[in-house]
């Protein structure tokens, strides 16, 4: 009968699973003391070769079933010592540390003051959302292409994270008569991750709705210079027609670069403009879906981090939400 000893008194005194692939390799590799036993029965006769192949195949069971007895007990050694090793102390203790409000936060509550300043009341809605207050109403219907630009997280029963804080404007509508001055602020998702966007972020989004004829671009258009000025200091504003469903007409709103004096640098493409926010009066579809009639309105929108980069200076968005106290001490 075969019998290799010496392997088995190997491997029971292996140290780590490194020794035992070695021990392992030199049993089975291709010139190994098992595969050099097998080659070995080729010399045997027909009867004879059997009973010793019955022999191989029971030592090389024995030592395969030894092998993984031995590495299930050295990987389990290894692996504690591993977590022993690379131990993370997540608590954290700096006597002089000064804690301050989030940059992102910080820019949120300026906003806000301003718009409180101006008799905005301040409103706020479900992170959850049903199709009819997140699309349906505010004029993108189900297979409207206003959809592909805002790419949203579904739940299975159909619901959504919202992509916007818009349904908050509808939810108040549905339960006040107007007029109505009000902003939304609040977190919004979005499949996207990049440089300028992450998939939870936070706008502000304003609507004025009162009599017809109360209520004009020119009101908007004032009230968004006015803004950008209390946030910006003396920047020259400037509307480009855009779209949006839920508005008709629609612009873009850009301000002059606050970095390059409007001369044109890499922050603002060399143009002498940064884009900062959509505005525009409000559809007569959105006020059908609320049973509103004989009205007029605008509303407008802003991304606040898109607002804190520009106010701080930051060029990476996903640094306000990564943790990273080098970046949030600044604030402190």
């Amino acid at each position: 009968m075969f019998m290799d000893n010496n392997v088995l008194k190997a491997i029971e005194s292996a140290q780590t699973t490194q020794e035992l692939e070695d021990i392992r390799i030199k049993a089975f590799g291709k010139k190994g003391s098992i595969t050099e036993l097998f080659a070995l029965l080729k010399t045997f006769d027909e009867s004879t070769k059997k009973i010793k192949a019955r022999e191989l195949n029971i030592l090389k069971a024995t030592i395969e079933k030894a092998l993984q007895a031995k590495k299930d007990i050295l990987s389990t050694q290894e692996l504690a010592q591993k977590l022993k090793d690379e131990k993370i102390d997540m608590s954290l203790f700096k006597p002089n540390i000064k804690g301050s409000h989030h940059p992102v936060m910080l820019t949120l509550e300026h906003i806000i003051n301003y718009f409180i300043s101006m008799n905005f009341t301040l409103r706020r809605g479900p992170l959850i959302e049903d199709d009819f207050h997140n699309f349906q109403a505010l004029n993108i219907a189900e297979n409207h292409p206003a959809r592909d630009m805002q790419d949203t997280f579904y739940f299975q029963d159909g619901k959504v994270l919202r992509t916007h804080t818009s349904p908050v404007q509808i939810r108040t509508m549905e339960q006040e008569a107007p007029p109505i001055r009000m902003i939304c602020p609040g977190a919004v998702f979005r499949c996207d991750y990049d440089l300028t966007h992450t998939p939870m972020f936070h706008q502000v989004e304003g609507l004025v709705v009162d009599k017809e004829g109360k209520v004009s671009f020119a009101n908007l258009k004032y009230i968004l210079e006015d803004f950008l000025r209390f946030v910006f200091g003396e920047v020259k504003v400037r509307f480009r027609s855009s779209f949006f469903p839920f508005t008709e007409p629609s612009a873009e709103v850009d301000m002059s670069c606050i970095f390059c004096d409007a001369h044109g640098c890499r922050v603002c493409s060399h143009t002498g403009w940064l884009e900062v926010l959509g505005c525009g009066v409000v559809d007569e579809n959105v006020f059908k879906a609320v049973n509103y009639q004989n009205v007029s309105g605008y509303a407008f929108g802003l991304g606040v981090e898109r607002f804190a980069m520009l106010m701080y200076g930051v060029n990476d968005l996903r640094s306000f939400f990564e943790s990273d106290l080098r970046v949030l001490e600044q604030f402190s």
